[in-house]
């Protein structure tokens, strides 16, 4: 399945090598120089991702991705800038974006960062997960390893899917409890060491991932 990126940059040389790159990679990639070119492509045309600046002339990268988000709520929005202040980092995720990449671009990482992008939206577009022979379907609730079913709790599966959804990523036992408990809850921060033993068992016949403890922070879950 063909993947169509969009890149808005008006450095015409940077846009010119991120698209080649990207090219070279897999995509279909299109590039214009300002967010007025790239409504009129989006309209005409569907893309699965769009990379841009922030500083441009007219309408800056930050509008432009507000003006996006209203209209699609699913898209993922990477900013590629040199604007290297938190206070841009945090007007950008306000605005709905993705990832934010700081100037000099590494290409390598471009594509790392972009990779994960797709793969969480898809995540989200499909609500099913697949990694080797396991299969997580969000709606159903169910775990299926090799075409046999393994029976999960609502809140087993939760974890595992969140987990699986950011592979490396460590969640702190306060984060998994925020997240997965009612906040009038009593219960301590040993249940999700339960839970995670649970986990460990249920998919002990599972290659394909293990989780991880991360001493004195939480736990990951690690892509085999």
């Amino acid at each position: 399945m063909s993947i169509y990126i969009l890149v808005v940059e008006d450095d015409l040389k940077l846009n010119q090598i991120v698209c080649a790159f990207l090219n070279n990679n897999g995509y279909n990639t299109k590039g214009c120089k300002n967010p007025r070119e790239a409504y009129d492509l989006m309209y005409n045309s569907l893309y699965d991702l769009i990379i841009s600046d922030i500083m441009m002339p007219g309408i800056d990268g930050f509008e432009f991705a507000e003006t996006v988000r209203d209209l699609n709520k699913t898209i993922p929005i990477l900013f590629m800038t040199a604007l290297d202040d938190f206070a841009s980092k945090q007007k950008g995720f306000r605005m709905g974006i993705d990832d934010y990449m700081v100037k000099p671009i590494n290409m390598d990482e471009l594509v790392l960062r972009v990779n994960a992008l797709l793969r969480r939206a898809n995540i989200a577009a499909e609500k099913k997960l697949t990694i080797g022979g396991l299969i997580l379907d969000a709606d159903a609730m169910s775990a299926t390893l090799n075409d046999e079913e393994i029976p999960v709790t609502v809140r087993e599966f939760n974890i595992l899917y969140k987990m699986l959804s950011y592979p490396k990523k460590t969640f702190s036992r306060q984060q998994l409890m925020d997240e997965f408990w009612d906040i009038d809850s009593e219960t301590t921060l040993r249940a999700v060491d339960v839970y995670i033993t649970k986990l460990r068992d249920k998919f002990s016949d599972c290659a394909d991932f293990k989780i991880v403890t991360v001493h004195g922070l939480g736990y990951k879950a690690v892509l085999q």
